[in-house]
């Protein structure tokens, strides 16, 4: 449905974003990913046309929409900030669109009842000011303005970065719901990973104006393309000198200088030294001292030093290890689930 082609923007010698290829299907849920600065949101501003590109192509159903303006689009914008109007009462804000557009009152009225409805948002709540309501009801306000229209494409640029974290997780949920009921093509913009990878159909990470990987979030968290994305999502161990000190161990033959290896923080399996475990076929196991440990209640964070490796591991029940003696213990490595790079 959507279509990037060789979409650079330049600001003088500077690039926001080189070179971008990339396609969007109809009714999928697509998110930008990636820190501050990264190109993601000038991506999305190309898309809606606010900002230009220096060069490529921009399509919408095969139709070349690079120059055309926003208004003409099709393509409708939740701001992190999310652009209401204080003043107004919410049923205003939501008709402020169709009545632009010159819709008669009757259906204007039915509309926003009916998108109302749907966001969950009372008749009372629509007789109020904007400036009366929750940051999470404003959420849902800005979300019913922008799909009053029906637009063809949904665009959200980080829109729950100024709610509380439990709020941000009622309304990721309800976010998803709406995109399925709607089965309306999103563009996501955020730099929260869990956020990226509950919501999306598929993910493009950023990387300093370039796609450095775009796949479903099992794809970019568990086969991550490069170095830069597994670090950015999730959370991994370096375990490049293990690996060239075993390299037999690990299966890998010449090993070379500019390699590095990884493990994410979940795959490493802790057990008391005296514990005794059978090795699977792709295991590894190693001793190391506890130097510290991190309770979050459903896991504890241990570090844990092999040799001159520091190693994480989240173990879901605590175990009977004391971090202050520096307890030696056991951990085991999975050949399977070590990725690299060069």
């Amino acid at each position: 449905m959507i279509t990037f082609e060789n979409i650079s923007v330049k600001y003088e010698d500077f690039i926001a974003v080189n070179n971008l290829n990339f396609k969007v299907k109809e009714g999928e849920f697509f998110t930008f990913l990636g820190p501050s600065g990264c190109g993601k949101t000038t991506t999305l501003r190309t898309l809606v046309g606010l900002t230009y590109p220096s060069s490529g192509k921009i399509y919408l159903n095969d139709k070349d929409i690079t120059n055309i303006p926003t208004e003409k689009r099709g393509i409708k914008m939740v701001f992190q900030s999310y652009a209401l109007f204080p003043t107004m009462t919410v049923y205003e804000n939501i008709a402020f669109g169709p009545k632009v557009n010159k819709i008669d009152k009757k259906t204007i009225k039915q509309k926003v009842y009916e998108i109302a409805e749907k966001v969950d948002l009372s008749v009372e709540q629509l007789n109020k000011k904007v400036s009366e309501l929750s940051g999470g009801q404003q959420q849902r306000v800005s979300i019913a303005r922008a799909l009053v229209n029906q637009p063809n494409i949904l665009v959200l640029d980080e829109p729950l970065s100024n709610l509380d974290a439990k709020l941000r997780v009622q309304l990721r949920n309800e976010l998803k719901r709406l995109q399925k009921n709607f089965g309306i093509t999103t563009i996501y913009v955020t730099h929260d990973q869990e956020e990226a990878l509950t919501l999306s159909d598929r993910i493009a990470v950023f990387n300093n104006g370039e796609i450095e990987q775009i796949g479903t979030p099992e794809e970019v968290y568990e086969y991550s393309s490069s170095k830069f994305v597994c670090n950015f999502i999730g959370e991994s161990n370096e375990i490049t000198s293990l690996v060239t000190k075993y390299s037999e161990r690990f299966n890998i033959q010449n090993v070379k200088a500019n390699q590095t290896f990884y493990t994410r923080i979940e795959k490493v399996k802790v057990f008391p030294l005296d514990y005794s475990y059978s090795l699977a076929t792709d295991e590894l196991v190693f001793e190391g001292d506890v130097i510290d440990s991190e309770y979050y209640g459903i896991y504890t964070k241990y570090s844990i030093k092999v040799e001159d490796t520091l190693i994480r591991a989240i173990i879901k029940e605590k175990l009977p290890i004391d971090t202050l003696n520096n307890q030696r213990i056991k951990i085991v490595l999975n050949k399977k689930h070590v990725l690299q790079y060069e």
